[in-house]
């Protein structure tokens, strides 16, 4: 294979896999529609019934076009020509039927139409999504042609009335490229000033520098007339000579006439014909067809340092992201025990950061000590507890038949066990409070760690044992602070109550009888004294019960979260611990994508540093 035909077969190989792969939904899609217009590729433009059809199959050498008249051509055909050993049998592959070869190209034209159709319905509709095909003969340059619909300047029934705007707009996405090389067809038997094609060339590419003319229908033209004008130039000048070609003709087509057979009747029409004899070695669809495969070569040759370029880039970013989306598993039970661990210490260390103040989150633990607490303590309801008529009705009941002497304690008591009873609600407020905060980390601990997101399964397992964990750490955490309320009412603070007498001798005033011990302000005086006492208390606990918390859960959060379910791990064997890393399906596509996608520009690299330097 000669240099030329590398270079130009590694170009189609590229596209082809850019195509194949590029169908996939990931980050790297633009890179890969970068690189495919990097490529050139030639675009086949012409009027309805031009001759695009006949043109094309003589490249091929292959009857595989559907035909018809009015717009046959309704989505674009990204042709794909591989040149084979000589000898070896032609066959032909679409994109949408991938492993399934075609060696009889009369049910290659049946399927470019029912892939049509499904797209567009058997209606005269365009749809600007390509099918692509990828034909290998022995009979072919390398190439890479796209068909395009013909131009037209008028609707036919069944067609929408915007029907020409919207295949001049999907031609011209692919001619404005400026890796592009037009094709322009123009038949010989129409005045050349109303081409279609060369109208639409001359907008995209004014230079000239990407066009290529193409005279069909040479020998449809009146006799005595001729098409040297514009075969020589005089006409219409462009940066690369005209061709001239013949194509077959109705009635060869209606007899099946061999395309082989045609193209050696195309070259004795232009070896015996008076009027382009002298032109003859530079006519006819073989001779374009080399053409255009020179120019192709000599395209690629100049765009190499930028594909190199881009291709480098893309080997960077891809093997950037295998990395970040981690080895596939190992099948080994010890490597699969340690990715576990590995994982659990990348969850640990971003949870931590959370409570540490690395990252966001654990401030929130701080606001229900500092906000939410004592919050809780003052709405507690004390005054209807030692109001006056609640505490005379205490005080009497604890007294019974035989009324208090100087200090009804009974009552005292009563009255501070049920206060202190109150505290038992914001105790296990806050430490649900602070449950729910590190339950809430966790989530967001296990979304922050990178590593995780190939493991669905490990996340649902390693949330559920974090979550279990806090649960036992809320458990323990309930009881310490429901033990400090209950020390408190275990227990009164006796210089608090051996004040009292004192402070009642030097208020009490001499009456003419004994003081009744069972006044209004007697009662008050009682409701203050246990009210005193019980903001003792409420001022101990806002200190304590946040000691308790901290200790009981997020202490034993930071250091045994996950101490349990190391040890359920380490009692799994092989295949459950396969199970709890089975991959997102998502990611183990995207990783083999990626994987194939190096592989290709590896591959592509490498070549194109085996052919660049030749000349």
């Amino acid at each position: 294979m000669t240099t030329m035909e590398s270079l130009i077969g590694l170009v189609n190989r590229i596209q082809r896999a850019c195509t194949v792969l590029g169908d996939y939904g990931g980050d790297d899609n633009n890179t890969f529609s970068s690189l495919w217009e990097a490529l050139p590729s030639v675009a086949v433009v012409g009027g309805q019934s031009s001759g695009k059809s006949s043109v094309l199959e003589s490249i091929v050498g292959r009857d595989f076009l559907p035909r018809g008249s009015g717009i046959v051509t309704r989505r674009p055909l990204v042709l794909q020509l591989h040149k084979i050993e000589s000898g070896a049998q032609e066959y032909a592959e679409f994109l949408h039927l991938p492993r399934r070869k075609f060696t009889d190209f009369s049910f290659v034209r049946t399927e470019i139409q029912d892939e049509t159709d499904r797209l567009t319905g058997k209606t005269k509709q365009i749809s600007p999504i390509p099918i692509h095909l990828s034909i290998y003969s022995p009979n072919v340059v390398n190439l890479t042609l796209i068909d395009l619909p013909g131009l037209t300047k008028v609707a036919v029934e069944g067609q929408p009335e915007n029907i020409v705007q919207e295949i001049e707009t999907m031609v011209r996405s692919y001619v404005e490229k400026p890796n592009c090389i037009i094709l322009a067809i123009s038949p010989a038997n129409q005045d050349i000033a109303t081409s279609d094609a060369i109208k639409i060339s001359r907008e995209v590419d004014p230079s000239g520098e990407r066009t290529f003319g193409v005279l069909t229908k040479l020998d449809l033209m009146d006799k005595g007339t001729n098409a040297l004008e514009v075969i020589e130039g005089r006409s219409y000048r462009l940066q690369h000579p005209w061709v001239g070609i013949v194509n077959r003709s109705q009635a060869d087509i209606n007899k099946n006439v061999d395309m082989i057979v045609a193209r050696q009747k195309e070259r004795e029409y232009f070896a015996t014909s008076p009027d382009y004899g002298h032109l003859a070695n530079k006519m006819g669809s073989e001779y374009l067809a080399k053409l255009l495969s020179q120019h192709l070569e000599s395209v690629i040759r100049a765009r190499i340092p930028s594909i190199t370029s881009l291709i480098n880039k893309s080997i960077e970013e891809l093997e950037s992201e295998i990395g970040h989306l981690g080895r596939p598993i190992a099948l080994d039970a010890g490597a699969q025990l340690y990715t576990i661990l590995e994982l659990c210490r990348a969850f640990e260390r971003i949870f931590k950061e959370h409570l540490d103040g690395g990252r966001p989150g654990g401030d929130r633990i701080y606001n229900v000590f500092d906000n939410q607490l004592p919050a809780a303590l003052r709405k507690l309801p004390f005054d209807r507890h030692l109001s006056l008529q609640n505490v005379r009705k205490v005080v009497s009941e604890a007294d019974g038949y035989q009324p208090h002497l100087i200090a009804p304690e009974q009552g005292y008591r009563r009255l501070i066990e049920g206060s202190l009873s109150y505290f038992r609600g914001p105790a296990e407020a806050s430490v649900d409070a602070v449950h729910f905060v590190l339950k809430e980390l966790v989530r967001k601990s296990i979304a922050e760690t990178q590593e995780l997101k190939r493991f669905p399964t490990f996340q649902a397992e390693l949330a559920a044992a974090s979550n279990e964990a806090l649960e036992r750490f809320r458990e323990e955490g309930k009881k310490t602070t429901l033990r400090l309320v209950d020390m408190e009412s275990s227990y009164l603070t006796v210089d608090f109550f051996r004040r009292l007498p004192q402070e009642l001798e030097k208020t009490a005033t001499p009456a003419p009888s004994d003081v009744d011990r069972y006044a209004e302000g007697h009662f008050r005086r009682i409701g203050s004294n246990v009210l005193s006492y019980i903001g003792l208390v409420s001022d101990t606990l806002r200190n304590t019960i946040p000691k308790a918390v901290v200790y009981c859960q997020v202490r034993q959060a930071k250091q045994y979260l996950l101490s349990h379910f190391y040890t359920q791990i380490g009692k799994k064997e092989g295949k459950q611990l396969l199970q709890m890393l089975d991959e997102d399906p998502a990611l183990m596509e995207r990783r083999q994508q990626c994987a194939k996608r190096l592989e290709l520009y590896k591959a592509a690299r490498d070549e194109i540093d085996s052919v660049s330097w030749v000349r």
